[in-house]
């Protein structure tokens, strides 16, 4: 989304090189092809998001890429490893694999792929997506997804694959992020308050299978209000930004952020509103701020 418009190639690429120079760390890229009622009367779609994140990776030298995050019931596990893969090599080891188990069941539907059991397909996925990335082949059969004998050639950059980062809530989702990934991811619309109890659930997942809590990182999604209008009529995510995003001076946005830090967040994305290049500008002091404080 371009402010309302539609951000076609050459608008993402400004927008990317634009956020690169101003000192943002990382950029992500969602994982939907359509969004909105059933009507289409807001109807919102997206271009593919691992073709997005391949051209990002050519045309961009320091920033991190991910997707936030990318659906396992979308592709083929073994597939999405041998992208991102790819990506991570185009890249040069850039990428953060950001998964999940998805929830647009209209998406879903109208795409064709089956809704049915996600949290175990996801289970399933990420089996056969940590195999084939960290140990450079798997093999897998289960009832929603197969691997016979699968190797990954030629392997990526990095020897044990890209780290992976799972968007997840419900104890069992937890769990499964608590066993095979490197970070955990918190959902849109989340306070630094709220990060707190949110923090507790993952340190028990992690607790349940015998890991260090200390060991996976956490992040957190955050809606941010750059101009201190956000137009509540923007599209499928106004009933979620609706009084849950971030607004004020460059100086008490800094001060959340320092908020979600100091509950346990070592990486913050960013929607700005507006998603356009006066919104990044507009956003650029406040990574100043926070560069100064670290």
């Amino acid at each position: 989304m371009l402010g309302g418009a539609t951000a076609g190639w050459s608008h993402l690429l400004e927008l990317a090189r634009r956020a690169e120079d101003l000192g943002f760390d990382s950029l992500w890229v969602p994982d939907h092809f359509l969004l909105g009622s059933d009507d289409d009367s807001d109807a919102i779609g997206g271009w593919e998001c691992w073709s997005v994140l391949a051209a990002l990776a050519a045309v961009t030298e320091r920033v991190e890429l991910g997707p936030i995050v990318s659906c396992t019931g979308y592709r083929n596990p073994a597939l999405l490893a041998k992208m991102a893969s790819t990506v991570d090599e185009i890249s040069g080891g850039r990428l953060i694999l950001g998964l999940g188990a998805g929830w647009a069941e209209s998406e879903f539907r109208a795409f064709g792929f089956p809704f049915d059991h996600r949290v175990g397909r996801f289970e399933q996925a990420i089996q056969i997506i940590t195999g084939l990335l960290r140990n450079g082949r798997v093999n897998f059969q289960g009832a929603f997804h197969a691997a016979d004998d699968c190797k990954l050639r030629p392997l990526g950059p990095r020897p044990h694959g890209p780290p992976i980062m799972v968007g997840a809530s419900g104890p069992r989702l937890l769990g499964l992020t608590a066993r095979y990934a490197d970070a955990w991811n918190a959902d849109f619309g989340s306070s630094p308050d709220s990060i707190r109890s949110l923090n507790a659930a993952v340190d028990t997942a992690c607790k349940e299978v015998g890991r260090d809590p200390a060991t996976l990182e956490r992040s957190a999604s955050v809606f941010v209000d750059v101009t201190g209008h956000a137009d509540p009529g923007d599209h499928w995510v106004a009933d979620v930004r609706a009084g849950r995003a971030l607004s004020g001076s460059h100086e008490e946005l800094a001060t959340a952020f320092r908020a979600y830090a100091a509950n346990g967040i070592g990486h913050i994305q960013v929607w700005l509103d507006p998603s356009t290049v006066a919104g990044i500008q507009a956003f650029a002091p406040v990574l100043d701020m926070l560069d100064r404080t670290q």
